[in-house]
């Protein structure tokens, strides 16, 4: 990242620290990680806990659970530097870190006892928020009236849960959960759905297939399988039947870490182009020597610039919302960013030629992982859509 974007000596100094464990944890692990033909073995215990040893599990929350309660423009600076080394390790601490920090806001004193102290204390632990069902993905983002498939119903002291959530992020690794689940059948997932805190292990919970990923591979997906799981009362998260009130909470800091961890994929993208073109020689001369390629490196630095600005300024809002924070930040800045990834992937595979589709250059990974953001986080049209109710409601 420029140091122009750097605005404090301390995200400095964290961001020197990501880039040291950028430099010496992930990139000399990646590519054999992602070329891994089963997708449980693409997924590194080594390098969470190295990235726990410098607080990226925890970073953004209070001292007690052992962070520095960083902000979400702090944040997404660390995510977009982690997006810059590997995309997948970026979305397991993007998630975990989102997610942590959204607990420590919703919980009751008594959840974050028994769930930020553990966490805390153990380097692997890793959480996934689910949402996401066969039927179920973009309803929920745009407050489609449909029910989520997957159920809970009350019984005495609790809650007995069945179905289905897949594609859910670190979720076969992760231990802890919010999940949610429509608890009201009289009404849809938008009034009548509840958040539910449960642990790995949890009887009748289950880990379902993990999902074989064209990229983004350092992070594992896979089904979640809900078989008469009783979840006690205690396990509520907010209020019964309003999950979707309290997910409105999660959705900034979502979006903007999302769109950061694609954006170091943009910048992994536009500096191996600049390499290239630097040294490559065509027609007599380098390539950025030839007037037109000069120029469209010089694109691709603009809109990586110009996403980042995007993303730092949803962040800043995020902070501090009283200062003119619009809701239409919760959506549009992962779908600008994941266009410039999309978009410099294939100028990228242009500007190298045969070369750059050629599994040794990395190209070819940059392009798989560049394709996971069109949908991920939210399929873009959809967050579009949301978006233009939102302006035009």
């Amino acid at each position: 990242m420029d140091q122009c974007f750097i605005r404090t000596a301390d995200q400095r100094a964290i961001l020197d620290s990501v880039r040291r464990f950028v430099d010496s944890e992930v990139r000399p692990r990646s590519a054999a990680l992602d070329a891994n033909k089963n997708p449980e073995d693409s997924f590194s215990w080594d390098i969470v806990e190295a990235g726990d040893k410098v607080g990226l599990r925890t970073m953004c929350l209070d001292e007690e659970y052992g962070g520095m309660n960083a902000d979400m423009l702090t944040t997404s600076m660390v995510v977009e530097e982690l997006g810059r080394g590997d995309l997948g390790t970026s979305v397991i601490f993007a998630q975990t870190l989102k997610i942590a920090k959204f607990m420590q806001n919703v919980f009751t004193p008594e959840q974050k006892e028994r769930v930020l102290i553990p966490f805390r204390d153990d380097p692997r632990a890793i959480l996934s928020i689910c949402s996401t069902e066969p039927d179920n993905g973009s309803n929920s983002i745009i407050l489609h009236p449909a029910q989520y498939q997957t159920r809970a119903v009350k019984v005495k002291g609790g809650w007995v849960a069945n179905g289905m959530k897949h594609f859910i992020s670190n979720s076969n690794r992760s231990r802890f959960y919010l999940v949610f689940m429509q608890t009201e059948f009289s009404k849809t997932l938008v009034d009548g759905a509840t958040c539910f805190l449960l642990e790995r292990g949890h009887p009748g919970f289950t880990i379902g297939r993990v999902h074989d990923k064209m990229g983004e591979r350092l992070a594992n997906n896979s089904e979640l399988i809900f078989t008469d799981c009783f979840i006690p009362d205690a396990n509520v998260v907010g209020s019964a039947h309003g999950g979707q009130q309290l997910k409105k909470g999660f959705g900034p800091s979502s979006n903007i870490y999302a769109a950061a961890s694609i954006l170091g994929v943009a910048v992994a993208l536009y500096e191996k182009s600049l390499e290239w073109c630097q040294t490559r020689v065509q027609g007599g001369k380098k390539l950025i020597d030839h007037d037109g390629i000069r120029a469209q490196v010089a694109e691709m630095k603009m809109l990586t610039d110009t996403a980042r600005c995007y993303i730092h300024h949803a962040a800043s809002l995020g902070d501090n919302p009283s200062q003119g924070w619009d809701p239409i930040y919760g959506s549009l800045p992962k779908v600008f960013a994941s266009q410039v990834a999309w978009k410099l992937a294939g100028w990228t595979l242009e500007l190298y030629g045969g070369t750059g589709y050629m599994k040794e250059t990395g190209v070819e990974k940059l392009v798989r992982d560049a394709a996971a953001f069109l949908h991920s986080d939210g399929v873009n049209r959809t967050l579009l859509l949301r978006a233009a109710n939102q302006m035009w409601a």
